[in-house]
């Protein structure tokens, strides 16, 4: 069976950034099914339409469309049930909708402040006016004002983790001993951050440093070895 993932890429095809993309590819990693992507950017519409949607992720699985990275999360669980468990049961799968609505709401509109300028400087050229224009609407002012006082706005991020590092005085993971969605949702916002931006976000001394050092490691070092900046 073929899988093709719709990923989005900057000016560089092989610098994937979209947080919601490496939920999916870290799902399907989880699960073990082997995939293939392809490149996609913001004014690539027509290679998407046969989805019906205007964004990725979009997953071809077989027979299937997939999109939208909780319902592909939901319907790889449901599909391969033999293969190891995102969620780890109903429970689990509540928290991780919890955590998916979190994280979206929350962690990456903040984030986003941070390295939403750096995006821009990574995009292919036929995407720049759409991405400055339907950010800076989101925003409320230009890109590079967005970022300005971004040190200064550091340590408000940084507290809007403390949920995570509660978490993570349990165990290794959000999950527990081992990876599950949960993680690879608040994981994939630093992977996104990290692909385009070479702003530190996080001490060493942080409990969420090194969690997110083991997910980097995590399935063969497969979110380590994508295009981006070091993390120390």
């Amino acid at each position: 069976m073929s899988r093709v993932l719709y990923d989005l890429a900057g000016a560089e095809e092989d610098r994937r950034f979209s947080p919601y993309c490496w939920r999916t590819r870290l799902a399907l990693a989880h699960k073990g099914l082997a995939f293939e992507t392809m490149p996609w950017r913001f004014t690539d519409k027509e290679a998407i339409a046969f989805s019906g949607q205007g964004s990725v992720p979009v997953l071809v699985d077989g027979d299937r469309t997939l999109s939208d990275s909780w319902a592909i999360a939901l319907e790889l669980e449901e599909r391969y049930p033999h293969a190891p468990s995102l969620f780890g049961g109903p429970e689990g799968r509540a928290l991780a909708h919890f955590v998916n609505a979190w994280t979206d709401r929350v962690l990456l509109p903040a984030m986003g402040r941070m390295v939403v300028l750096d995006i821009y400087g990574h995009l292919h050229e036929k995407d720049r006016a759409y991405f400055r224009a339907t950010r800076e609407a989101r925003y409320g002012g230009p890109l590079e004002q967005v970022v300005a006082d971004r040190e200064a706005r550091l340590p408000e991020l940084q507290a809007l983790l403390a949920p995570v590092r509660t978490a993570l005085a349990q165990g290794p993971f959000l999950g527990g001993a081992s990876p599950r969605y949960a993680d690879y949702i608040v994981f994939s916002s630093f992977q996104w951050a990290r692909c385009v931006s070479p702003f530190v976000l996080l001490g060493a001394e942080d409990p969420v440093f090194a969690w997110r050092e083991r997910l980097l490691d995590a399935h063969g070092g497969l979110a380590r070895a994508a295009k981006g900046y070091p993390v120390a």
